[in-house]
C-alpha cells in the first residue's frame, strides 16, 4: 500500500474540516494507535498508510455527523486521498452508516480499535494519573462492562471488530492499551500545541 498524500498534507486536509480539539485528539491518537499495529503486525513498510487512514477516519464526522463515512469519499478525493485509502477509512463505518466492509487486516484493526481508544481514553481520565501508562486490563474491563459508562463508545462495535480479527477480546483490549501507551506523549505534545493556539485566537492551528 502507498500513500499518495503525504502525512503533512493529509493534516491539512483533516483541518480544513476539522476545528474541535476534541475530534483532532482522536485522530492524532487513532493514527498513533494504527501505527502501532502495523509495526507489531508485520506491516513496517505500510507504516505511514496505516497511520494516515487512522489520522482521517473521521474527517468528515465533524461536518457532517449525519453522514459520517458517506460524506468522506468526496472530501478525500477533493484532497488528493486515492481510491485504496478512501475504502480503508470508509470500511470503519461497516453496518453502521456504510457497507463497505473491512477487508484488510489493517482494516479491520482500524473497525475493532476506533471505539475503543475513546473509551481506553475516558478510562484513563478517571484515574488519578489522567494517564494509560499505569492502566491495567482488569480496571480496564471494568468500566467495558459498565454499559453506563462512556455510552458512545459501543461494545458492541468493539466485539465485531476482535471478531472480524479472530482475537479474543482481551487481546484486543490489552494490545489497544500498549497501543495508545506508545503514542501518548506524543499526541500530547501535539495537542498542547492545538490549545496553546486555540487561545491565542490564531484561526489556523498547526
Amino acid at each position: 500500500m502507498e500513500s499518495i498524500i503525504t502525512r503533512e498534507a493529509a493534516w491539512e486536509l483533516l483541518r480544513k474540516y476539522n476545528k474541535d480539539p476534541f475530534h483532532l485528539q482522536h485522530a492524532l491518537t487513532v493514527e498513533g494507535v494504527m501505527r502501532w499495529y502495523a509495526e507489531q503486525l508485520g506491516f513496517a513498510d505500510e507504516v505511514d498508510f496505516w497511520g494516515m487512514v487512522g489520522l482521517l477516519h473521521d474527517i468528515d464526522f465533524e461536518l457532517y455527523p449525519e453522514q459520517h463515512c458517506i460524506k468522506a469519499p468526496e472530501l478525500l478525493r477533493e484532497g488528493g486521498v486515492g481510491e485504496e485509502m478512501i475504502h480503508a477509512i470508509c470500511s470503519h463505518g461497516y453496518g453502521i452508516t456504510v457497507d463497505v466492509k473491512p477487508e484488510h487486516l489493517m482494516e479491520k484493526v482500524l473497525f475493532a480499535t476506533d471505539e475503543l481508544t475513546g473509551l481506553i481514553w475516558a478510562t484513563a481520565l478517571m484515574r488519578p494519573s489522567k494517564s494509560v501508562q499505569d492502566m491495567e486490563l482488569k480496571s480496564l474491563k471494568k468500566k467495558y462492562k459498565s454499559k453506563g459508562f462512556a455510552a458512545g463508545c459501543s461494545r458492541e462495535v468493539i466485539e465485531r471488530g476482535a471478531e472480524m480479527l479472530g482475537w479474543p477480546l482481551d487481546e484486543v483490549l490489552q494490545k489497544t492499551i500498549d497501543a495508545m501507551r506508545a503514542c501518548e506523549a506524543q499526541v500530547a505534545d501535539r495537542m498542547q500545541t492545538i490549545y496553546i493556539r486555540c487561545r491565542k485566537n490564531e484561526t489556523r492551528l498547526l
